[in-house]
């Protein structure tokens, strides 16, 4: 016979609770009050990573698929998970304030004998990063992310993140997906549909009618960005760093299913789709906004000094700010949107396909 489940035994408390060890409370050192409330905080982080990372791995296996049913439950379940992992950097983002009840002086009291251990060692959150799709070429001092030397990773931790970056992550796989939409495939259209340049498409050439009508004499440098990101037109924008900024991540492809999922949300068989476009921007969000907070409190805690694990502190977390968007070329589809008054008529053939009438 089985033994009767027991609250302690199911989440396993004792070895959770006796999972703090206050280097300061060691034989021979002073004792620093605040640092059993370090050492909690960074432990509750890395339960909720584990979640997240948890719920990532839905998403990915979800759109690994070589067919995603948009009319199955996968998409509405990613679109959940995707939702519970906002909600839970909103949460860890939160639970900064408890850690900011520490002064500077009582972190000061146990600071040195952490070192060279450091929040950059958090293998946890270098796969979520890496899960999302932050490149390591477009990481803020990318040079700090790869060793093994003091400061750095282990040997085993060092292998996962590079067998994990190793992988398609959820921005390749939402590119893929986004790829594979039919939206424009010419049997929904007309036989210009079928032409290689989709500025001569139906759809895109109404659209891009009223896109540039509607600039101000001061957007105009918008139009030449909006035939760059959806057509590869580069006879207006030669600068190749102007390019990447514009659209690196994505395909020219890719992004137009993404803006054209924007235009059409309020129709049922699109809403799921574009939710799951929004969720990923406020993840994005979400992060930024995670850094930010790291980036105050550190700035409070020790002002420019040099980070517990030899990195350059308040320093590399904003650069890392800046620059660690993975889904900024989604976010920037608002750039190109029109009103909704002028979007272009659907062709039926289309609409029916998609669901929006019985056939």
């Amino acid at each position: 016979m089985s033994e009767s489940m027991y609250y302690g035994s199911y989440l396993q408390t004792e070895k959770i609770l006796d999972s703090q060890f206050p280097v300061s409370f060691r034989e021979g050192n002073t004792p620093a009050h605040d640092e059993m409330l370090f050492i909690i905080i960074h432990q509750a982080y890395e339960l909720w990573f584990k979640q997240i990372l948890f719920e990532l791995d839905y998403c990915s296996t979800v759109f690994e698929q070589e067919t995603v049913n948009d009319n199955s439950e996968d998409l509405n379940l990613v679109r959940h998970r995707l939702q519970r992992v906002i909600k839970i950097m909103q949460l860890l983002n939160q639970q900064v304030e408890v850690l900011d009840t520490m002064t500077p002086l009582d972190f000061l009291e146990f600071r040195n004998l952490l070192t060279p251990s450091s929040g950059f060692q958090s293998k946890q959150f270098r796969l979520i990063e890496a899960k999302l799709g932050l490149q390591m070429e477009k990481r803020h001092h990318k040079d700090y992310y790869k060793r093994t030397d003091e400061g750095g990773f282990n040997a085993k931790d060092y292998q996962e993140i590079n067998q994990t970056e190793a992988k398609k992550s959820i921005q390749e796989l939402i590119n893929n997906w986004l790829e594979r939409l039919p939206f424009f495939d010419a049997k929904y259209w007309n036989e210009n549909a079928a032409d290689s340049n989709f500025m001569q498409h139906p759809f895109w050439e109404k659209y891009t009618q009223v896109y540039q009508s509607g600039l101000t004499e001061r957007e105009q440098q918008k139009f030449a960005d909006f035939k760059y990101v959806f057509f590869d037109d580069t006879s207006q924008i030669s600068d190749v760093e102007i390019q990447k900024n514009l659209r690196s991540s994505f395909s020219a492809k890719a992004l137009r299913a993404g803006l054209f999922i924007m235009l059409y949300r309020d129709f049922p068989m699109f809403q799921t789709s574009y939710q799951i476009l929004d969720a990923l921007i406020e993840i994005d969000h979400s992060m930024a906004t995670w850094r930010h907070k790291h980036l105050v409190m550190v700035r409070r805690m020790i002002g420019m000094r040099v980070g517990t694990g030899n990195t350059s502190g308040a320093g590399y977390l904003e650069g890392a700010l800046n620059k660690h968007f993975v889904y900024k070329e989604i976010s920037g589809l608002a750039t190109f949107l029109i009103e909704r008054k002028k979007l272009p008529s659907l062709p039926e053939k289309l609409m029916k396909e998609l669901g929006f009438f019985a056939s």
